[in-house]
Order: structure tokens, then sequence, then C-alpha cells
């Protein structure tokens, strides 16, 4: 099927990126400034909704806008994985930009113009990358992206907010970003273009397995927003920002961008083919699995209940991760559809500790004894949410975590079968006792009484609970657009 040429992959970039600019010029006009970003993202959705009958169907959206150098072009394209991207950024944005709006102004957050105009250009960076036709602009998106979710982790300027703002700079843009350019140069020497090619751009490359196993590895490190174990510190320590920029790292751009460069390289750069030949696969499925155990054990250990969903996202990654490289289509199909289970349960989580804590103040989970009685919805989405990251049917962890599992089974690889089936269990150990305090243990302390349900915050986190449930019982839109990279 002929691509489409259409405008609309760069106004789903520009869409964003206009309201950032619209949310600093009503910086006196606070509400007017606040109702900018529903209504953006509403119309992000809505781009990026036109363009799902062309994908499904096969086919591609694309506009190439002008040359860098010989074969390398500053270019869009909307595709079946750019749209699984797409499609989860632009929805959950909605509801993460009314989620927002309740806790900035419960909380009485300074530098809220600054926030949300910050919120919004991440979103045009992650829909920027996600609709990049070429290793170029999907870099050039990447670093953006980087760039202007730094004041949002900064954003309560103290001491331990320099700390992990700090560490995050030095991660995504000191370490990785040396591996990064290095990697495209390399490709670009190898083959003078930087263009995705269904199948790898370097599976006829004239060069030696060594070199080729380099850029490899200069790839997978240097997209560090993959939380791939070592690269994986920066995200723990940007729990300093304010709840919603947390949903926003570890569910809606920052930390899915990573994985989906990840895909870009697995399926687009080296080709399934060629990773098998070399070898890299299995090797990378090692060092994935001793990620989702290793992240699963420090969150046991977390009581700060951020920290532990931190953690616990460190983990999930790394399935996404882990089905792409088992090369298997059914584990490779586990993988990508991971991208959207995973966002919809995550944000839902980062949610709820939001709402826990701008009505009550407590961020521990040995200090939430009996809230689940004051604060019964954002217990029971915790809840639904909890048994998405198990793999508890029918939530949308449960589909993923299956075809998981099955195509371990079918590439004949029990051995990460076993990891899989152990870090569902770790993950219930986790994540269960959060809701068993709160629904259980008796309430301590004086002054619950004042603790209550907040509905600007409590709406959006309940709807994202019935998403993630949603995608369990209909992942059909999901799957077909996995069934699209896959093939």
């Amino acid at each position: 099927m002929d691509p489409v040429i259409s405008i609309r992959p760069l106004l789903a970039v520009a869409v964003p990126g206009l309201a950032a600019l619209a949310v600093l010029l009503l910086n006196d006009r606070e509400r007017l400034r606040d109702v900018v970003s529903p209504l953006a993202a509403l119309v992000l959705f809505l781009i990026v909704a036109s363009m799902a009958p062309t994908v499904l169907s096969g086919g591609t959206v694309e506009l190439r806008l002008f040359e860098i150098l010989p074969g390398v072009d500053f270019a869009f394209r909307a595709d079946a994985l750019g749209m699984v991207f797409a499609t989860v950024s632009s929805l959950l944005w909605i509801l993460a930009a009314i989620y927002s709006i309740g806790y900035m102004r419960h909380l009485n957050e300074h530098a809220q113009t600054r926030f949300f105009a910050c919120f919004a250009t991440s979103l045009a960076a992650a829909v920027g990358g996600a609709f990049a036709a070429n290793l170029f602009t999907l870099v050039i998106f990447y670093e953006i992206l980087s760039l202007v979710t730094y004041p949002l982790v900064y954003h309560h300027e103290d001491e331990e907010a320099w700390r992990g703002s700090r560490k995050y700079l030095v991660y995504l843009m000191g370490a990785s970003k040396s591996a990064l350019l290095a990697a495209l140069a390399l490709t670009y020497q190898i083959e003078g273009s930087l263009d995705f090619v269904s199948g790898g751009l370097l599976a006829g490359a004239d060069a030696s397995a060594a070199l080729l196993t380099v850029v490899y590895f200069c790839y997978l490190f240097g997209f560090a927003k993959a939380a791939v174990m070592p690269m994986h510190a920066w995200l723990p320590a940007a729990m300093v920002a304010p709840t919603p920029v947390s949903a926003l790292l570890h569910a809606v751009a920052v930390v899915k961008m990573g994985v989906f460069c990840v895909l870009r390289m697995v399926f687009d750069v080296f080709g399934v083919g060629l990773i098998a030949t070399l070898g890299l696969g299995i090797a990378t499925a090692y060092l994935v699995s001793f990620t989702i155990l290793m992240a699963s054990i420090y969150a046991l250990t977390r009581d700060d209940l951020k920290a532990r969903l931190a953690y616990s996202t460190v983990s999930q990654l790394s399935y996404i991760v882990l089905g792409a490289v088992l090369l298997s289509p059914v584990a490779m199909v586990g993988g990508i559809i991971h991208i959207a289970a995973h966002a919809f349960s995550k944000i839902t989580l980062f949610f709820c500790a939001g709402s826990i804590y701008c009505a009550s103040g407590k961020r521990n989970i040995s200090d939430m004894a009996g809230i689940g009685r004051r604060l019964p919805w954002t217990m029971g989405a915790f809840f639904v949410a909890s048994l998405s990251m198990i793999g508890i049917p029918p939530t949308a962890g449960f589909v993923s975590k299956w075809y998981l599992v099955q195509g371990s089974a079918d590439a004949g690889q029990i051995a990460f079968l076993v990891v899989l089936l152990v870090s569902s269990v770790l993950n219930a150990a986790y994540f269960l006792p959060v809701s068993y305090t709160a629904f259980f243990e008796a309430e301590a302390g004086e002054g619950e009484a004042s603790v209550r349900e907040i509905p600007m915050v409590t709406i959006p986190l309940v709807a994202t609970a019935v998403l993630s449930v949603l995608m369990g019982i209909f992942p059909g839109y999901f799957l077909t657009l996995a069934d699209g990279v896959v093939r």
C-alpha cells in the first residue's frame, strides 16, 4: 500500500507545542490557562485517531519536511509501532491534564505556568518521537524530551529536587548521550542512511559482527530512558517531582519513549534476523531479566509509595524489551502491547499516590492503615491497577503477560518463562500489601476524619483504572497494531 502523504503527523506535534505557547501567554489568566491543556489534549487525540484507519489497514501516513544530510531527512511517518505509542500518549494526556489541574490547585503549587508549559512540550516531543521516520528525527525529539522534563523534575527547587534533577541530567544528557551519538555516527557510516527500514536498516550491512554488536549496545544503553540496569538510577531519583510529573515520567512520555526507541532499534534498525544471527537477543534477554527481578526486589524494600512504584516501573519496562528480544512473534506482540497495558495501569497507580498525598499528606505505606475506608475510590482504583501489574484477568496486564509467557514457551526459552512467573509473584508481594494496609488495618492517628476524596483528582484515576480493564476485555486495537509490526 502506498503511503498517505499528509500534514497530520506534523499537526500532532504542533498542537501540544502551540498549547505550551498559549499557556505561557495566559500566565496572568489562570482559569483560561488551565483550560488550554485538556482542550489541546483532546484535539491531539482526535488527530492521532484520524490516522488509525489507515495504519490499521496496513498503510502509513508520511510527511518529509527537509533534508539535513544526504540520506537524512527531517521526516515523519505514522506506522503501527508509532501508533501504539502515540495513541497511549495522546489519550492519557487528556486525563493527566485534568488530574494535574486538580492536584496543582489543591496543593497551591508554585510555578504552575512553567509546569503546564513544560508538560505540554514534553507531549509534543513524545508524539514527535512516535511519528519519527528515521533515527535522526527520533533522537532530536528524544533529546528535546530530556531537556523539557528537567524543569518538571526540579519543580520544587529545593536541595532534594536539585540532587534528583542533577542525576536525571547526568544519565539522560550525559553518559547515555555519548553512546547514542556514537551509535548514530556508526550507523550512518555503515549504511549512509538513518531511515527506518522494515526488516532492519542494517540487515544487509557490510560490517563485522563485532562492530554491529558495539553499535547495538550503544543504542541499548544510549536510550537510557528505557531504564535497563545499570542505566536506571535516574528514574527513582526523579521521584522528587510532583506526582503528575511522576505519572508523566512513568506512564505517558519519558520511559515509554525509552522502550519505544529500543523497539525501533530492534525492529527497524537491526531487524529480527540480524539480531538472531549475532546472538544478541538471548544476551539482551538475560540482561533485562536481571533488571526485572532485581528492580522487583528493590521495590519490596521501599516504604515510600512513589519509590516502590518507581522500581516497579524499572522492572515492568524490561518486560517490553524482553518480549522484543525473544524474537518469537507471540512474545514480540506481548512486548509491544505491554506499552499500553503498563501505561494505563501505572498512571493509575501514580494518580492514586498523588490522591493520597493531596488528601492526607501521607507518602509512606506504613502510614496508610485504614485509608481505604476514607478514600475508597482511590484505593479501589489502586487495587485494580495492581491486579493489572500482577497480570490478573480481566485486566490489560493479563493480556500482555499472557503473550509474553506464551512467546517464551514458543521460543523454547523456559528460563525466561520462569522469570516472568517469578516476577509476577514479586509484583503481588509488593502491591497487594498496600491494598491490605489501606482496607484491613486499623486507622492510626488523629484527624483522619478530614481525609476525603478530591473529585478533580479522583475522577481521572478512576477513568484510567477503567481503561486498564477495558483493554483487558477489548485488546483488539493494540493487538492489531502489534501484529502489523511483527508480520
